[in-house]
């Protein structure tokens, strides 16, 4: 559901599903929760190409950014499609995430 690059002692994880949805937020939360609690300091998540987001899905992004939180690393979004941009603004999260326009911009802010 995830693939991870490293660049520049960054992590980036991309989504290879276009939907976070409840059918998926367990597995999702697992693999990203693990990466992150091996030693991950920054992290992207790049949420380029995933088109939609339910409500269980904006609470799997939550737990993750608590997770980041408590394992002391620093987590942004990247590249949200226009329609998942609208609801992270309609939702307030963009207060909690910093986002970025795409995923080169936001590694350039983590340095």
């Amino acid at each position: 559901m995830i693939n991870i690059e490293r660049r520049d002692k960054i992590d980036i994880i991309t989504f290879t599903i276009k939907s976070i949805n409840a059918l998926v937020t367990e597995e999702l939360k697992e693999e990203i929760n693990g990466a992150l609690q091996n030693g991950s300091t920054r992290v992207v998540l790049s949420l380029k190409n995933v088109e939609y987001i339910d409500s269980s899905g904006f609470g799997c992004l939550l737990s993750i950014m608590r997770t980041a939180r408590n394992n002391y690393c620093l987590l942004k979004l990247a590249a949200p499609e226009p329609a998942v941009l609208k609801v992270l603004n309609t939702l307030n999260l963009n207060t909690v995430f910093e986002i970025f326009e795409d995923v080169d911009e936001c590694v350039r802010s983590m340095r």
